[in-house]
């Protein structure tokens, strides 16, 4: 009797309900991708006098290649997952990167603004459709013991790739210019999609879901006193921190301490996101985003007075710097565990609805902040400070409802 036989990256587990072989290296794969994806998420921020000067436009006009990019990540991920949730997971994870890898080359042979454009919206459509399933596959592929420390290795490389895709941009545009550092990007989404060709098993797609449905837990009162914080929050600092190399040089730093500047953002960045996570077990949500706001204000307004007034304090600065980042990115465990406790059946919804409230907090900030850059770099901090000002209130008037319980 004549068998048939199976390809050999779709062979069943040895035993029901065991995971694929190749979990580690390919979560390992899986976290580099993640980086990649951060990296060129948060990278134009810290090249963005230089595109600007070559692309013979303002630095406001500039920036809105990271407003276009955060618009279209928020629209395009709800949409993606609906579209391509039938596709086999590695086929889909390959095809994501490989989009993301050919838009940053479109990125760093654009002419002109208007192909920038283009090419960022398609970057955004990559990174929407790699990022949240990353996550998924990561879990996936490992034991069911092993499953946190999967996620925590994927979510690990975004996390990395916050801390220092601004400060990397800086420096490769400082040292290879801007156009280099994107095409260093796109080679990386082509690295990681041929390792993961190579190393990744074959996994089915997922059950499709309509988009009505995904999207009916936004009819919750609940969710909707939740993710407009996360918007406003995001929004706040991105106001700022998308120019800010001119917000820097606004306050005294001089060019070649840019970078440090940078990467004492990046450093608060992880100090706040790994002390948010421990706190909001401790202390409840609430709480943790109440000190997270109010240090936002703090760091904003502080920078809008040393810029205002001409001072040269560098110290401050630097230590404000790190505030900043930290309060920049405390946000998110909170909120994410504020969503799940009011929709905890749809878990990964709510948490991929506030992955995308960040993106559209990120594009919201930026358009103010190039809308503001030409009043002064005291305006620009202002408002900033002035946005998580509206976004404590606002957390002070809704965390009474069921979202917290700490």
């Amino acid at each position: 009797m004549s068998s048939v036989s199976i390809p050999a990256d779709r062979k069943a587990p040895a035993e029901p309900g065991s995971p694929p072989q190749g979990g580690l290296s390919s979560t390992l794969a899986l976290a580099l991708g993640t980086f990649a994806v951060g990296t060129d998420a948060f990278v134009v921020a810290g090249f963005l006098p230089s595109m600007a000067q070559d692309l013979h436009v303002s630095p406001a006009t500039a920036g809105q290649s990271i407003t276009v990019f955060a618009a279209a990540y928020a629209v395009l991920s709800p949409v993606l997952a609906t579209l391509l949730a039938r596709l086999p997971r590695r086929t889909l994870l390959i095809t994501a990167l490989f989009t993301l890898g050919i838009a940053n080359l479109g990125s760093a042979l654009a002419p002109n603004m208007a192909v920038l454009i283009i090419s960022r919206i398609i970057a955004a459509a990559g990174a929407a459709a790699y990022t949240p399933n990353a996550g998924a596959v990561s879990a996936s592929l490992v034991r069911p013991e092993l499953r946190a420390r999967a996620l925590a290795v994927v979510i690990g490389g975004l996390t990395i790739a916050t801390a220092l895709g601004v400060p990397l941009g800086n420096a490769a545009s400082h040292w290879l210019g801007w156009r280099t550092a994107l095409g260093l990007v796109a080679g990386l989404c082509l690295l990681v999609a041929v390792i993961l060709r190579l190393i990744m098993p074959w996994l089915p797609g997922n059950v499709r879901v309509p988009l009505r449905t995904r999207l009916a837990v936004l009819r919750r009162p609940a969710v909707l006193a939740v993710l407009p914080l996360t918007v406003l929050g995001m929004g706040a600092s991105y106001t700022a921190y998308a120019y800010s190399v001119p917000m820097l040089e606004a306050v005294k730093v001089p060019e070649r301490s840019i970078l440090w500047m940078l990467f004492l953002y990046g450093l608060g960045a992880v100090i706040g996101n790994l002390a948010a996570g421990y706190t909001t077990d401790r202390w409840g949500s609430t709480k943790v985003l109440i000190v997270g706001y109010t240090a936002m204000v703090v760091a904003l307004g502080s920078l809008a007075w040393l810029a205002a007034s001409d001072s040269d304090l560098k110290p401050v600065v630097g230590l404000l710097v790190l505030l900043w980042g930290a309060s920049s990115w405390c946000q998110t465990p909170p909120q994410q565990h504020r969503l799940i406790e009011v929709a905890p059946q749809e878990a990964p919804l709510v948490v991929s609805l506030n992955s995308s409230s960040i993106y559209l907090g990120i594009g919201l900030g930026t358009i103010i902040g190039g809308a503001t850059l030409g009043a002064g770099a005291a305006t620009v901090y202002g408002l900033g400070a002035a946005i998580a000002a509206i976004a404590l209130v606002f957390l002070l008037f809704t965390h009474h409802s069921p979202t917290n319980k700490g």
